[in-house]
């Protein structure tokens, strides 16, 4: 007999490189009741895809590699379709992610990612932090993962890249909640979350989204 399950909230974590999702997600994993699962961008870009087509879903805006292009709504399909499918088994996901749609021709990806997860409870948030606070974090050399962060030098303290990101990965601008870790710990921007979950009521982010 098949078991039934109650479906495990998702919780999608969008921003910058160097917001502070990840960070985030770990508070989530460590203080929230329930097993929560962490699936998203670094997992794609450190394990998953081939080494010929990182970053994948990780591609900054405009950074015109069309042979990577080609494959990131498939990538992202099938990622939604992981979260989609562990939620549905009553696993909880937190999943931190850099949507946008800078591309050299636009894919209306995230839209899509929205019905994938139609029927299902998501929190949408928007993980914002200061370009300067930013800075500091890749020039700290807090990073660590395929193709490195961009960091400043004395004639681009805040290079192109790291502005491209800012400006284009929030620029949808529907979501649920959003915090700022630029003057917020993680695990504080966790208990907003917390709390949001809590007195969530009404259309979602993502339902509004799949409609798009």
């Amino acid at each position: 007999m098949e078991s039934h399950h109650q479906a495990g909230q998702i919780i999608i974590l969008n921003g910058a490189p160097r917001a502070g999702k990840s960070t985030i997600a770990k508070a989530i994993q460590q203080s929230f009741t329930g097993i929560w699962v962490n699936l998203g961008v670094d997992l794609y870009v450190r394990d998953i895809v081939p080494e010929n087509l990182r970053p994948a879903i990780g591609l900054r805006p405009d950074a015109a590699r069309p042979d990577i292009e080609t494959c990131i709504p498939v990538f992202y399909a099938a990622l939604y379709e992981t979260i989609a499918a562990h939620s549905r088994l009553g696993l909880n996901v937190v999943v931190d992610v850099g949507h946008h749609d800078a591309y050299s021709v636009p894919q209306n990806i995230l839209p899509q990612c929205a019905r994938r997860l139609h029927g299902l409870p998501v929190l949408f948030v928007g993980v914002h932090c200061s370009l300067e606070v930013i800075m500091q974090r890749r020039n700290a050399g807090q990073a660590g993962r395929e193709g490195e962060y961009v960091t400043g030098t004395p004639d681009a303290a805040i290079p192109l890249p790291v502005k491209l990101w800012q400006e284009a990965v929030h620029r949808h601008g529907i979501y649920d909640l959003e915090v700022d870790t630029s003057f917020n710990s993680a695990q504080a921007c966790a208990e907003m979350i917390r709390q949001r979950l809590v007195d969530f009521e009404g259309q979602s982010a993502f339902q509004r989204l799949e409609e798009l």
